[in-house]
């Protein structure tokens, strides 16, 4: 766990103190060591041994706040002992809780139809700081407290450090292969008009909304630099369930043609891990190896269909198949900040308590989690208002944004996720 602690130290302070952090802030409960730091917190029994994984382990609804800040473990005492700052609010902790998801494996009983676990289930929404990266919240106290001890730190100008602009490609097409004729046909359309639909040209299939993505993405993008700003299309490359349909061939020429548009706007494909591979993740590996040999690639990229990233055993699955980075790290039923961070993270694994390479890029806001009336069910301005306070609290502490549109969110006239995504990407430009 010492590594863990580090790393979560460091993760909070930030800034140029990198590993110095462990001379000026302390983890412990032992006064005679209180001395050797500027900052002390105070251990609050979460990772002993008979507590960690247990019941006792749950946090308090609704939690305690230290300086306006809601933490989980401890309690809200801050004194001097000598000239060192002793923090009772256990923010290691607390934080750990929520970069780990640990709640979901301390409550594997606790999940949706898909397996995965309930954001409002979570103590996010239930303690109401689901839209607060109340984990960066606590490395901008642990600067101040050092400040306050005359360690100098600085806090940035507000900015958004990163925007991935990403797309799964669930159904790229409405009527493309005979499948679909025969399946437009069953449900009662025109025999004729479904023939049609296969042989038309591909931009004007209504489903194909990729360029009209990717023309607003290519805006921000030249306004905030390449560098700053991506495009990511995440394409699926397996899976027999049901959730894994509409098939495409991925060396077709409609899917080929999406890949030359990928490349012509300089868009980073990633995989799309299947929901039957999240099943049995033992399938990632070939998944990956099939996009990669379809593409002529080198796939790094990853995020799970339905955002079913279940259990420890699925992410433990992408690093060993070569996954560097996973944008799965959001909830399909409410927007916010699942890890508790608008940062990327490495992967912490609760079970083995074992420090991942993988990093996880905290996905913040999902088009259809906004209005679909299961979920969130906000109407336009409701979803705008939202969003915007999710992407300025993602500026307070320089954050990344990762949203995630669908292209059958794009299709004109089909509700307001599509003026709502220029819209979100119109402010951005002008507030950058």
């Amino acid at each position: 766990m010492t590594e863990i602690i580090r790393y979560i130290l460091r993760f909070m302070a930030g800034g140029h103190l990198g590993d110095d952090i462990s001379r000026f802030v302390g983890y412990t409960s032992d006064k005679y060591l209180f001395s050797e730091y500027k900052v002390v917190i105070i251990p609050s029994g979460f990772f002993d041994d008979g507590v960690y994984g247990s019941n006792k382990t749950e946090p308090k609804i609704p939690p305690e706040s230290i300086e306006g800040v809601p933490f989980l473990f401890g309690s809200p005492q801050i004194e001097m002992v000598g000239d060192v700052i002793v923090v009772h609010a256990d923010l290691v902790a607390s934080a750990y809780f929520l970069l780990g998801r640990y709640e979901e494996i301390l409550h594997r009983d606790l999940r949706d139809e898909h397996g995965r676990f309930p954001g409002i289930k979570s103590v996010q929404s239930r303690a109401g700081f689901i839209d607060r990266p109340v984990v960066d919240e606590y490395g901008r106290l642990i600067r101040m407290w050092l400040n306050q001890s005359g360690v100098k730190t600085e806090e940035s100008t507000p900015f958004i450090a990163k925007i991935n602009l990403t797309h799964d490609v669930d159904a790229p097409f409405s009527g493309r292969t005979w499948r679909n004729v025969a399946r437009k046909i069953l449900s009662g359309q025109n025999p004729i008009k479904a023939v049609f639909d296969k042989y038309t040209a591909l931009e004007l299939d209504p489903y194909y909304t990729f360029p009209w993505l990717l023309q607003q993405n290519a805006i921000l993008q030249r306004s905030m630099g390449e560098d700053k700003c991506r495009s990511l299309l995440f394409f699926r490359s397996g899976g027999n369930a049901k959730e894994d349909k509409p098939h495409y061939n991925l060396r077709g020429k409609d899917i080929q043609a999406l890949y030359a548009l990928c490349k012509q706007y300089g868009a980073t494909v990633g995989l799309h891990c299947s929901y039957q591979a999240g099943r049995n993740p033992s399938l990632i590996l070939q998944e990956k190896l099939r996009l990669e040999n379809a593409f002529g690639i080198k796939v790094t990229d990853n995020r799970n269909h339905f955002l079913a990233s279940r259990e420890p055993e699925d992410v433990e699955a992408l690093e060993l198949a070569g996954i560097t980075d996973d944008f799965t790290a959001g909830y399909a039923d409410v927007a916010g900040f699942r890890l508790g961070t608008s940062k990327p993270v490495r992967y912490i694994n609760p079970v083995s308590r074992r420090l991942s390479s993988l990093t996880l890029h905290p996905l913040i806001i999902m088009d259809g989690t906004l209005g679909d009336p299961k979920y969130m069910n906000l109407t336009y301005d409701e979803a705008e208002e939202y969003c915007l306070r999710l992407i300025n609290n993602i500026r307070k502490f320089c954050g990344e944004l990762t949203l995630l549109w669908h292209n059958t969110s794009a299709i004109e006239y089909s509700g307001y996720l599509r003026n709502l995504y220029s819209e979100i990407l119109r402010k951005m430009n002008q507030e950058k």
